[in-house]
Parts: structure tokens; C-alpha cells; sequence
């Protein structure tokens, strides 16, 4: 029997987590162990970092040119958070998925809604835990990114996106970085051959059915 087979739907791998839990290492990582797995790229207004490149972090664009891509529908979800913009474009997105791409997300809670509530056939939401809020802030601290009143506010905002993790299909803890990674990567697996993704599964089974044992 001939093992051709029509594309499958792609995966689309949402994980979120309160700044600092980790999940931006997880997510790096992640894609550095599977090739097929591609970034979708959020765009968005804040500063770049230190360390960070425009088109592989994130697209940095103006308040302005945001706003005009708001009024024109290009976004899957967008947001605002800590006083600055993130979105996703659509149609990247839905052109990988369609072609059997992976996509990942590295997005906030408020995107993994509507990016769920917009695909709900194909998205699947992780969300990466601390172990504690005082870890949380030693990691913020640690990595020397933001001011410490920043921070602070970071923190405290932790509080009221961990409440939505229970809008989540995984839930994992942060505690130890290899651990926590195995996990995702064995969801990501584990979803790679969900039957709904699979188009190929029903002709596959018909021309199993058909040979003459």
C-alpha cells in the first residue's frame, strides 16, 4: 500500500504565562528542536529591548501605523498591555495553517482568547505557571530588562492573569526549565497527531480496508 498522504491541518500552539514564568525561553527552545515550527511575529509598539532584532522578535511599528491596522481588520487579536500594543496578523497565520504549517504563539492570555475564540478548531492554549510570585520577581529582576517600578507592576499584574489559566487546555509550573520543556514539547507532539489535523487518516483507512490479506 502506498504511503502518500494529503497534507495536514497545522497546529496552533498558543503559549502564555505572566512576564517573567518562562515562557518565551520555552517557546525558543522549542522551535530550536523543531524546524517545522514557525513564530508567528507579533507586531508592536513598545521600545526594543536590548538584545532583541526587529522581524524576529517582534515587528516594532508606531502608534500610528498600529492604529491604521486596527481600522483596516488585520489583526487575529491585539491588545493592550502595560501601556503598549501587541497583535497578530491574520493572514500569515491562516495561509500556514491551511498549508500544514505549525504556528506558535508567544502571546498574553488576552490574545490566546482571541486567538481561540477566532480558531477554535485549531488552537491549543498552554499556560506556563511560576512556581511563586517571589520567583516571578527574581526572574524579572535577574534579567535585567525593566525599571524597578516596572517590575513591581509586573508583579502585581501576575496576580490576575494567572486567574485565566484556567481558560487553558495545559497547565504546566515552571519549576524546572528541562522538565517543563519536555512536557510542552510532548503536548506539541501529542496534538501533531490529533485526528482532526489529519486530513489524510480517512483515505489511509480506506485503502487499509481494502487490501486483501
Amino acid at each position: 500500500m502506498s504511503n502518500n498522504r494529503t497534507p495536514r491541518r497545522g497546529v496552533l500552539l498558543i503559549v502564555a504565562s505572566p512576564s517573567g514564568a518562562g515562557k518565551t525561553s520555552l517557546c525558543r527552545r522549542l522551535m530550536a528542536d523543531h524546524k517545522g515550527l514557525e513564530l508567528s511575529v507579533s507586531m508592536t509598539t513598545r521600545d526594543i529591548r536590548p538584545g532583541e532584532v526587529d522581524g524576529r522578535d517582534y515587528n516594532f511599528v508606531s502608534a500610528e501605523e498600529f492604529q491604521r491596522l486596527i481600522d483596516a481588520d488585520a489583526f487575529l487579536e491585539w491588545a493592550d498591555v502595560h501601556g503598549n500594543r501587541y497583535g497578530s496578523p491574520s493572514a500569515p497565520v491562516e495561509r500556514a495553517l491551511a498549508e500544514g504549517r505549525d504556528v506558535l504563539f508567544d502571546i498574553d492570555w488576552q490574545g490566546a482568547r482571541d486567538v481561540a475564540a477566532k480558531c477554535p478548531g485549531d488552537a491549543v492554549r498552554v499556560f506556563i505557571l511560576p512556581p511563586s510570585l517571589e520567583e516571578l520577581r527574581r526572574r524579572l529582576v535577574t534579567r535585567s530588562q525593566d525599571a524597578e517600578d516596572v517590575i513591581e507592576r509586573r508583579v502585581a499584574n501576575a496576580k490576575g492573569e494567572i486567574e485565566h489559566c484556567d481558560e487553558f487546555d495545559y497547565v504546566l509550573v515552571n519549576e524546572d526549565f528541562d522538565r517543563s520543556y519536555a512536557e510542552l514539547a510532548h503536548i506539541y507532539h501529542a496534538e501533531r497527531s490529533c485526528r482532526r489535523r489529519n486530513l489524510w487518516v480517512d483515505g489511509y483507512k480506506a485503502a487499509l480496508l481494502k487490501e486483501v490479506v
